[in-house]
């Protein structure tokens, strides 16, 4: 049986189906692209104060990109429109002008999986404010079903290749478009083809000495003689870097339930014209007893990022090691 929670504190709910498989009612499989939300309101609302703070408080930036991106697309649609096949979409935030002021969330209600975020209210100002109390669960929410969303697709078609784990004594689930560049030692780097350039995942183990200052500087130190080592550009005496110009974003974390430290920021290519994104982890390993680092990066000049990096991150999210 799932649990319910529920928030009663300015009626705050979460809701999710509390009855037996047997006993609930079929609903269809939920639709749409990755890191899309559909928003329903009167067309008045979505023009003023109540549609600027769903677009200022859901769709932020996605850190770590060369030129802003928003988390989420925004579909607007008008209720009277919201029928029918339009509800099948993964996330959903529904306002309705109601007597009662209420905001709550929602799973699996028209389609599966599914959040559908409802708010009433009395006029668009309540709403407003449910929107901007309630943010920081909705993006938190929306960005963790569609990284499980990521990761069902890539198990459709799975890379069933164990390079990775035979090398690094882990499992990670990329799909079967990634190919092998590169099998060193102690390096590997694998690559999908995408219409205008390259998305990339590099994985090699540090000792322990290595990072035992867990410092942005040092990440970039090692980021720099890696790519010097291992990563070429086009030509000559060319190679990756950590791009000067852009402080990238640095936390401490957990990938697999290990301590991890998380970058994301920009890599360029030392005496060449090339650059881009990248997200990297180094992760304590706890059989080891060192560091592995598995990074994500892509090459898409003149293109949207976004998805990429979603993809990339979602990819090294999987990362397990194997138990001993």
């Amino acid at each position: 049986m799932k649990k319910a929670y529920c928030f009663l504190g300015g009626l705050i709910l979460w809701v999710v189906g509390c009855a037996p498989k047997k006993e609930q009612a079929y609903v269809p499989d939920s639709s749409g692209n990755i890191n899309h939300v559909t928003v329903v309101m009167p067309q008045k609302s979505w023009q003023g104060a109540l549609g600027d703070a769903v677009k200022n408080q859901i769709a932020t930036v996605y850190e770590g990109l060369p030129l802003d991106e928003p988390r989420f697309t925004l579909r607007y649609m008008s209720p009277k429109n919201f029928t029918g096949f339009a509800r099948h979409g993964r996330n959903i935030l529904w306002f309705k002008k109601d007597t009662i002021n209420q905001f709550r969330m929602v799973q699996n209600q028209f389609a599966q999986p599914q959040i559908v975020a409802f708010f009433q209210g009395e006029d668009d100002a309540v709403m407003v404010e449910y929107v901007k109390t309630n943010a920081d669960l909705l993006v938190r929410s929306f960005t963790e079903a569609e990284r499980q969303e990521k990761i069902r697709r890539i198990k459709k078609s799975v890379q069933k290749k164990e390079d990775f784990r035979k090398k690094f004594g882990a499992s990670m689930l990329y799909p079967s478009a990634y190919t092998t560049v590169k099998d060193t030692v102690n390096f590997l780097w694998i690559e999908k083809p995408i219409q205008k350039g390259t998305m990339n995942i590099i994985a090699y183990r540090l000792p322990k000495r290595a990072f035992s200052t867990p410092t942005l500087s040092r990440v970039i130190q090692i980021r720099d003689s890696i790519g010097q080592q291992y990563i070429p550009g086009r030509l000559p005496k060319s190679h990756m870097i950590t791009e000067k110009a852009y402080l990238p974003y640095f936390y401490k974390t957990k990938l697999d339930e290990s301590p991890a430290y998380m970058t994301k920021g920009m890599w360029e290519v030392k005496r060449d014209f090339m650059a881009g994104p990248f997200v990297q982890y180094i992760v304590a390993d706890p059989n080891k007893k060192d560091w592995l680092v598995v990074e994500g990066f892509a090459f898409a000049p003149s293109v949207a990022k976004r998805d990429y990096m979603f993809e990339l991150n979602s990819i090294l999210s999987t990362l397990a090691f194997e138990k001993e």
